[in-house]
Parts: structure tokens; sequence; C-alpha cells
């Protein structure tokens, strides 16, 4: 469990100086891109055959106190302050299989004497879809007002660092891991024991799952966040659905799965460092200067576990699409009204298509509030200052 000491030196440490990266910069506007264009560019052939006036009393007062805390800061060892975190793991059990689900923990040191507001954040779906992703946003929050808050992130079965075994990967599959991990009695944020239901912040596909649960009943949510929402897998925002196309599909995963060529096939399009660099650079990211050289190793690890290809094949040809058209989209927002207050971050600069999807919900029904933020389809991972403030204000009024 990652623990950080809330006090207001600490909220200040940890908003400024224990960032994992340092505060990016606002994203300059950018021509979007296709969610899918390089998949498009590795599949077509196979589918398709602040002012410096103050006065000097005030800059003295300021170094002073720069000074001081500075003192503060060297006396008391960081990780007294923020323990990063371990991952821990939580069995799921699903027919006769048990799988090893990796998540992490957050949690203030100096925990108010009211009922601790659970959060759980939702890595996007993607081949490099992580926890790390939302570890900024976490901390960021906490360092706001962490006293009241527990923040759980955990990963999807087949993605990060949960088991990745051969199984059917399917939008059903997801939205039933994310109720027995909100609901059974060995969760480790089992529903049953909350004083109130949780509020669930995810990115991408993870946004509209959770939606459809909670429209369904199987979870209750006191509100979602949804940043960069999408709803449609690289390959049919790009290609559609048509029977024919679908066929492709099946034949896409199934080769992508298979025993030898599956690896073969996945290295070539996905799991090298030249296709992570591209994903990133096409649509993931919105400043290429963020693209680090330690983000694409820590992402390409990623591709490499065993079982990797299995869970990205199926969301790339669109089996964990939580649902099949706009209209369902819209359709499924409208059914939260009554149910949860429902906060969309759009993110300015995500590829076009996908783009297209977050503007229909700008004063859509069931909607409560709609804000665009900075970044592509990884926003909260890009810009982690921007997000984690959307998020806060949002539930601070909620």
């Amino acid at each position: 469990m990652a623990t950080v000491n809330c006090s207001l030196r600490d909220q200040i440490f940890a908003r400024e100086s224990l960032a994992i990266s340092p505060q990016r910069p606002l994203a300059p506007p950018r021509s979007a891109s296709s969610a899918g264009s390089l998949w498009q560019s590795r599949f077509s052939s196979t589918l398709l055959s602040s002012s410096h006036a103050s006065s000097s009393s005030s800059i003295a007062g300021q170094r002073n106190g720069f000074a001081v805390f500075a003192q503060l800061v060297q006396t008391e060892s960081a990780s007294a302050r923020v323990k990063q975190p371990q991952s821990k793991t939580w069995t799921w059990k699903r027919d006769q299989m048990k799988l090893n689900i990796s998540y992490e923990e957050h949690v203030c040191s100096e925990i108010s004497d009211g009922p601790l507001q659970t959060l759980i954040l939702l890595p996007s779906i993607s081949d490099v879809s992580t926890t790390e992703e939302w570890r900024q946003v976490a901390f960021k929050l906490l360092g706001r007002d962490g006293s009241r808050w527990r923040i759980v992130i955990v990963d999807w079965p087949g993605f990060g660092l949960s088991d990745r075994p051969r199984m059917e990967y399917t939008a059903d599959v997801m939205e039933g891991f994310l109720k027995d991990f909100l609901t059974s009695s060995d969760s480790p944020i089992s529903m049953s024991v909350l004083e109130r239901p949780p509020a669930i912040v995810g990115a991408g596909h993870a946004a509209t799952l959770a939606m459809r649960a909670v429209k369904k009943g199987l979870i209750n949510a006191q509100a979602i966040v949804a940043v960069a929402p999408t709803w449609a897998g690289p390959m049919p925002i790009v290609f559609g659905r048509e029977p024919d196309m679908e066929s492709r599909y099946n034949l896409l995963r199934g080769s992508l799965q298979a025993p030898a060529l599956g690896w073969m096939m996945y290295n070539f399009m996905v799991s090298s460092p030249d296709n992570i660099r591209k994903q990133y650079l096409s649509h993931v990211y919105a400043d290429p200067n963020n693209v680090t050289p330690s983000l694409l190793e820590s992402r390409l690890a990623l591709t490499k576990r065993e079982g990797a290809r299995f869970a990205p094949a199926a969301f790339l040809t669109g089996l964990l699409d939580p649902v099949t058209s706009r209209e369902d989209f819209l359709s499924l927002v409208a059914d939260l009204e009554g149910k949860s207050s429902v906060l969309i971050a759009a993110a300015s600069q995500a590829p076009k298509r996908s783009k297209a999807e977050m503007l229909v919900l700008n004063g859509a029904r069931g909607v409560s509030k709609y804000v665009e933020v900075n970044g592509g389809l990884l926003p909260q991972e890009e810009y982690p200052e921007e997000v984690s403030e959307v998020i806060y204000d949002f539930l601070a009024d909620i």
C-alpha cells in the first residue's frame, strides 16, 4: 500500500516534489489522426487486400520560506512521506480458472475520523494498459485532500501485471470481472463493507465498461468519471463492423492467438520499440516531447509478458467493445440518469474518430458535466495535474 503523509507541508511536497515525472507543459494543438491509424498501416493490406513585478520584501520572504522548507525536506526522507506502491494480488475465480489480479492501494497516513471515500481508478484497455497510467493522479489527489480518500488502481485481466492466460476475452468477461472485484466477499474492496458506493474513474473503454455495469445494476457507483471515453476498438473504428470485416477480424484474432504464428505476428505488429513509439506519437500522447525512452521501455516490457497477445488481440478486433454503435453509446449514458453523477472529460487532442464519439456526449442526457482536458488517448498519464484537478473538483461537489 502506498502511504502518503498529508500534513500541509507534505501536501506541498507531494504535489510539487515527489512526482515520478515532472509536470509537463500544456500540449500544443496538433492535427488529430485516426485512433486506428497505426493499425491501419499495419493491417490494411491484410484486411482490405507569471509577472516579474514584486517588492524586495516579498522576494526575501519567499526565499526565507523556501529555505525553511528545504531544511524540512532534508531532515526527513522522502520515503517517510510517499512509499512507492507495491503491487498486490487478488485471486479472481472465473469458471474453472484462477487469475492473479494486480492492484495498488493508496491511502493517506493521516486518516480523518469520518468514513473514507473509495475511489477506483481503471486503466484504459490497450496493449500497453497499466496501473502506472493513473499513479500520478492518485498521488496528486492524495496531496490535495488525501485524509478522506482511499484510492485503488487495478489491472484488467489479461493486461498490465495481471495474469494473461489464453482464454476468451470479451466485454461481458471484463464486466463480470469488474462486478466480482467490487462485490465479492473476498475482494479487497468489497462493496458490502463500504459505507457508501465508490466513485469510479475510468479511461477509454474502461469508462464505458463501468457505465455499462452500473446501468445493468451489477455495481453501484456514487459517481463515474469518464476520461477520454471510447467504445470502439482500433480496427472497428477504422474499418467498421460489416459482416465481411467481422470475418476478417476473427481470422486476424485467431492468427494472433495461435501458438507460434501468433507471437511472430504480435512481435512484428505490436511488440517492438518502433511500434510502441509510433503508437504514442500517433494517438496516445499529444506532445512528442513527453514520449521518453524510459516510458517506451516500460511499455515495451508489458508487451513481452507471458500471454501478452491474447487480450490485446480481442481489444484490437472489437471483442472488448462495450457497445457497437453511437446510438447505443448515447443510450447507455442516458440510462445512468438518476443512478450516478457522470463527468465526461474529453481529450482535446484525441484522434478525430475517437474525439467525435466524445463530442456527442457534450450536453447529452445522463451527463452531469462535460469538460475537455489536454492530451491524446491517455491524458491522465500525460497531464496528471490537469486531470486530477478535474476529478477533484467534480467529486467535491457530489
